[in-house]
């Protein structure tokens, strides 16, 4: 049996634009429209997950997947004391720690979580639906998340991590059947919908 399961990142916020490691912030008002635009795309007969995060769940609701369970295993990455503040601000006083997390996936220079364990953490969730998922799965997942679904599921290492650009407002599918995974990335929810310029978002960002 193929286990179906499609990985939606939430919509933008004020966080995207300014490069900002995850404070929780809300949708902007565009973001939100956006979504709402695609309500009820992937229609009643799925299981719904979450992020356990202000935007996630406002995007799935967006959405009309009202019943999605906020999961633990799909929170993003915990960046420990650089949580809330911008990239450029913490490149301006732990150089030396951000270059270390760019190259290392098992640093954790901010004292929370390495994208190493985000990757082994996201890939047991993904691993569990793989023996026996109830039904289509939509999951509305913090990029990095999503980032880490698809270096799990494609077994590309985790340095490839930083390679995996995920836009606002876009669906990731992934396909499992007989111990390995297909993907389908950045499919967009909307006609509107994944055209941003924005740099893609950093783990902990949107």
């Amino acid at each position: 049996m193929t286990t179906r399961v499609t990985l939606v990142s939430p919509a933008a916020g004020e966080a995207l634009r300014q490069v900002r490691f995850d404070d929780d912030g809300p949708l902007d008002a565009d973001g939100e429209a956006r979504t709402r635009a695609a309500a009820g795309v992937f229609g009643a007969d799925v299981t719904a997950f979450a992020s356990p995060s202000r935007r996630c769940g406002d995007t799935a609701r967006a959405l009309g997947l009202e019943r999605a369970v906020p999961t633990p295993a799909l929170a993003g990455c915990a960046m420990g004391r650089w949580r809330g503040r911008t990239l450029d601000d913490v490149a301006a006083t732990e150089a030396e720690g951000v270059a270390r997390w760019l190259s290392d996936p098992a640093a954790a220079p901010h004292g929370g979580e390495s994208v190493r364990d985000l990757r082994l953490r996201v890939g047991a969730w993904l691993d569990s639906l793989r023996d026996g998922s109830p039904g289509r799965v939509v999951a509305v997942v913090e990029p990095d998340v999503v980032r880490a679904a698809v270096v799990h599921a494609l077994g590309a290492g985790d340095a490839a991590f930083w390679r995996v650009d995920v836009r606002p407002s876009s669906a990731t599918e992934l396909s499992g059947r007989a111990g390995r995974w297909n993907v389908v990335s950045g499919r967009p929810l909307s006609p509107r919908a994944g055209t941003s310029s924005e740099r893609p978002p950093l783990p902990g960002t949107v």
